[in-house]
């Protein structure tokens, strides 16, 4: 029975993703802003849930992290799945803060706690949700396409760190497309992968020590295309 620690779990892929691993017979330790959805899975799952509310925005990431841990008796996964966008036709100042506490500073400070925990013990996962936003910057959440290509860049170089230090941790970079969640805004969306598909995909590939994992498959393809249209081309769509 592994323990897994999943970030960003009230809802949408990480709800579905914490529902795998305790499907899979693991105990789960789950955060959120939230604090009554985290409580309903709990209910549902008293003997293999553990929870700890909390902002990552806030001043107590690592405070709150340590508590989590110890509840279900330690820390074999750690899933960073907390991240946040949203769309404005001007640059909004508290957005694109936003969106950078979130999905940059809340993702480094608990993300390089994780390492140096599995350092320490010997061995461990960490996957994290970037996005495939990540291949390029976007004229309309520009925070959220930097940010996404922060955590991607972030993830290989601890993979490369791991393996010069002789570690025994992988990592998994995981990039959707667009899922069928709160954070899916704007038109012209295709692909859109259901939250309980994508997160049965993403358990396969941390399950698998993948490096990368574009959910859905496809959208591999689509990074292959974003990462080589010419930019005189990609700045009419991005």
């Amino acid at each position: 029975m592994k323990k897994i620690i999943i970030i960003g779990a009230t809802s949408g892929i990480g709800r579905e993703l914490a529902l795998c691993y305790i499907k899979a017979g693991h105990k789960v330790g789950i955060t959120g802003r939230r604090n009554e959805l985290l409580d309903e899975l709990k209910h549902q799952y008293p003997l293999q849930t553990e929870t700890e509310c909390f902002d990552v925005t806030g001043n107590a990431n690592i405070k709150h992290l340590e508590n989590l841990i110890q509840k279900p008796g330690g820390m074999d996964v750690f899933v960073y799945n907390s991240g946040t966008a949203d769309i404005h036709k001007e640059v909004d100042m508290q957005n694109e803060m936003t969106t950078t506490k979130t999905n940059v500073l809340g993702f480094v400070e608990t993300t390089v706690y994780a390492f140096n925990y599995f350092s320490k013990q010997g061995h461990g996962q960490i996957a994290a949700t970037s996005s495939v936003a990540s291949q390029r910057g976007n004229g309309w959440a520009p925070s959220y396409s930097a940010s996404k290509a922060y955590m991607s860049n972030y993830l290989e170089g601890l993979t490369i760190k791991a393996y010069r230090l002789k570690r025994n941790i992988s990592i998994t970079d995981i990039q959707p497309g667009f899922v069928n969640t709160k954070m899916a805004k704007g038109d012209g969306q295709f692909w859109v992968a259901e939250p309980g598909e994508a997160a049965h995909q993403i358990f396969k590939a941390i399950e698998k020590r993948k490096r990368r994992v574009f959910v859905t498959k496809r959208w591999a393809l689509m990074a292959w295309l974003m990462r080589n249209v010419p930019f005189f081309i990609y700045r009419k769509m991005g």
